[in-house]
């Protein structure tokens, strides 16, 4: 069983393949595309951490539960930490947010970056988060007298892992590598 983070599907969003330039040649092409990457990854036993933006509210004609349609084509269990477009697409989580550990390290998972340390648990290591799409991969966060503190926040999105979900240990290796 592998634990697995991912973020910003945004399954049948078609106006996302402009808006980040996904390479992509229409929603459809995309979904297919979303889908099969993270099937060829996760297995059933997995366990994946969406955070935030999994589909779109708009254009469902499927009829009943929209997230689920979607789940039900992907391989292992989604939790869902809510997004900002995840209001009325029928994900109805209450995670805003997460913290988990892993080794010794205490680790962060929501979909909106930090925007001051004020905001983060001092035991915090570093955050994963999504919402920025292509914007970036990393980042740190700094204090109130501009120096950089050793909290980096990791995008676990779509748009910066190949339209793949990324292995938990993938991220801690992809951390010692670049990151210190």
């Amino acid at each position: 069983m592998n634990t697995w983070f991912t973020s910003d599907l945004h399954l049948g969003h078609e106006n996302i393949i402009e808006y980040c330039k996904r390479p992509f040649k229409d929603g459809e092409h995309m979904d297919k595309t979303l889908i099969r990457n993270w099937n060829e990854r996760v297995k059933d036993d997995d366990t994946v951490f969406h955070l935030g933006d999994f589909c779109f509210k708009g254009g469902w004609e499927g009829g009943g539960n929209k997230a689920r349609y979607w789940e039900n084509q992907l391989n292992g269990k989604v939790i869902h930490v809510s997004g900002n477009h995840d209001k009325n697409n029928s994900t109805k989580s209450i995670l805003t947010q997460a913290i988990f550990e892993f080794g010794n390290k205490k680790i962060i998972a929501r979909h909106v970056p930090f925007e001051n340390t004020n905001e983060i648990p001092s035991e915090i290591d570093y955050a994963l988060v999504g919402h920025v799409h292509e914007k970036w991969k990393q980042k740190w966060l700094y204090d109130e007298f501009n120096y950089r503190l050793n909290i980096p926040m990791i995008n676990v999105g779509v748009d910066v892992w190949d339209f793949r979900p990324i292995k938990l240990i993938e991220i801690i290796k992809y951390y010692e590598r670049v990151i210190i």
